[in-house]
């Protein structure tokens, strides 16, 4: 007995070589920004391997990919692994992308270096949105315009800049850690990553221990799902209710996939203006009165028995969390 991929299958898997190795160049850039983004300027390869999928990285991203750009960063062996090293930095990618697209408005074209920023992020909240959670028996708010009036006005340091004298816990360290994410998600294929590839990363990208909660506390920035055990973040102005706004060739490679694989699932409106919604299949479960339940005092540890090992990466099944079977 012989078993074997269709010649649809076979032009696809020929399809997604082509389009991985088109894509490496801009995969390289966003990797070597992680790298100016890092603490150390460095990172752990075995970390690194968590986004291969959600960055379009290919298979081969261990043994052939990482030496492709000398230029830009190497391999270097330490006691406790190997790591990505940054080789140069580039000052026309200590940018972020929110400064990009102010620029972009704004008809300036010229990079400056990386220093404090008062640039606000955008806000999209779902249909039947509840502005609170509960935590240890009391409803905290995640949006108080007040609130979030004041935080968009804070100055905050840029991602690339140096970080090592910020305090954990103030306004302007919060909002740091906030830039770096919307930066890292924004590097995504799909503007979105299972939080656990984010935990990993707290020391590198100077962020706080209680990452989750500061992602529930900026709802409006970020959108944080639940399929079964495992929590993913999504950039909420890269989604047009379930539809992701830019869509790349891999992208639109893995819905033809999904297509011929005949998978099917109900999409979730993420950021949908009308008042119909699916909300309450949403992580706050329950409509327009839902409340999120977090029991730890480390809200972190909602993530406790989900944690990802050096080599897991998500299924082809799981290209899109808003999809339930």
């Amino acid at each position: 007995m012989w078993a074997g991929l269709s010649p649809q299958a076979e032009a696809l898997v020929e399809e997604e070589a082509r389009l991985l190795e088109e894509h490496s160049p801009t995969a390289a850039q966003y990797v070597t920004r992680m790298l100016m983004m890092s603490v150390d300027r460095r990172l752990p390869i075995d970390k690194i391997a968590h986004f291969r999928r959600d960055m379009g990285l290919p298979h081969d991203f261990r043994t052939r990919w990482v030496h492709m750009f000398p230029e830009q960063f190497r391999v270097v062996r330490l006691e406790d692994g190997e790591y990505l090293q940054l080789v140069s930095w580039n000052p026309n990618w200590a940018v972020t992308e929110l400064e990009k697209k102010a620029a972009a408005s704004a008809g300036d074209a010229n990079a400056s270096p990386p220093g404090e920023l008062s640039l606000p992020f955008p806000l999209k909240f779902p249909p039947n949105f509840t502005s609170y959670y509960r935590f240890r028996g009391k409803a905290h708010h995640y949006v108080k315009t007040g609130n979030t009036e004041q935080f968009q006005k804070i100055t905050y340091l840029s991602p690339y800049a140096e970080a090592k004298g910020l305090t954990p816990g103030t306004p302007e360290f919060d909002k740091r850690a906030v830039a770096v994410m919307h930066e890292i998600l924004s590097f995504m294929l799909e503007k979105r990553l299972v939080t656990d590839h984010l935990t990993h990363f707290r020391r590198e990208f100077v962020m706080p221990q209680k990452l989750m909660r500061l992602l529930l506390k900026h709802y409006g920035i970020f959108y944080v799902s639940e399929r079964g055990k495992r929590l993913s973040v999504f950039l909420t102005e890269a989604y047009d209710g379930t539809k992701l706004v830019e869509k790349c060739p891999l992208v639109r490679w893995r819905e033809k996939l999904l297509q011929l694989t005949g998978y099917s699932g109900r999409m979730k409106n993420l950021g949908k203006s009308e008042a119909s919604s699916d909300s309450e299949d949403y992580l706050l479960d329950g409509g327009g009165d839902a409340v999120l339940a977090i029991e730890s005092e480390n809200s972190d540890d909602i993530l406790d028995g989900c944690s990802i090992s050096d080599d897991s990466e998500m299924d082809l099944g799981d290209t899109d969390e808003f999809c339930r079977d």
